[in-house]
């Protein structure tokens, strides 16, 4: 890992620290879209978010046959927001499972590591986006990341978003304030 996806990814983890519920979108079999909330869970983000999720549950057939998915965070206290798209599997790892466990997930698997039917769902990340506003920053990150404009990098009060072909799109948002 880079200096700088070392340094992306330490802040992703900072922005979502503390943020209990992700919503997971997933696309059904008929190609709509199927959204739920899903516990998040306290680990590092290194480019991997894990959730628990039961093997009877929809969405694994989702994921198993489509792997594209969508997990958003939000913190509508603190005013920050997390987007990651990627590539959903199912693991079965026994050792990641107890190693990501917690007691909270007894309401959902009352029979605890013991549940046949537990399941990891691992979303490697191809993109994020996140919203700091209360600095107004929205800053992308791709899997090929192009790199922006030089005068884009140099006005923090500007919005920024970017598509997979160098499409910049930049928006005045009109906060000056700064985050600590």
């Amino acid at each position: 890992m880079t200096a700088t996806s070392h340094q992306e990814t330490q802040l992703i983890t900072r922005m979502i620290q503390g943020i209990k519920v992700a919503m997971l979108t997933t696309i059904r079999p008929d190609g709509s879209l199927h959204s739920r909330p899903m516990a998040a869970q306290d680990a590092e983000f290194d480019g991997v978010l894990w959730f628990f999720t039961s093997l009877d549950s929809p969405k694994v057939v989702e994921v198993e046959q489509e792997q594209q998915v969508n997990v958003t965070y939000a913190d509508s206290v603190e005013n920050r927001y997390v987007t990651v798209s990627g590539r959903a599997t199912v693991v079965l790892d026994r050792n990641k499972i107890e190693e990501l466990w917690s007691p909270t997930l007894n309401g959902w698997f009352p029979l605890g590591l013991e549940d046949p039917q537990i399941a990891l769902l691992r979303v490697e990340a191809d993109s994020w986006n996140y919203w700091d506003c209360q600095t107004a920053k929205m800053v992308p990150r791709e899997t090929h990341k192009p790199t922006p404009p030089a005068d884009l990098v140099r006005e923090p009060e500007k919005l920024r978003t970017a598509d997979m072909h160098d499409t910049w799109v930049v928006q005045d948002v009109g906060s000056k304030k700064t985050r600590d």
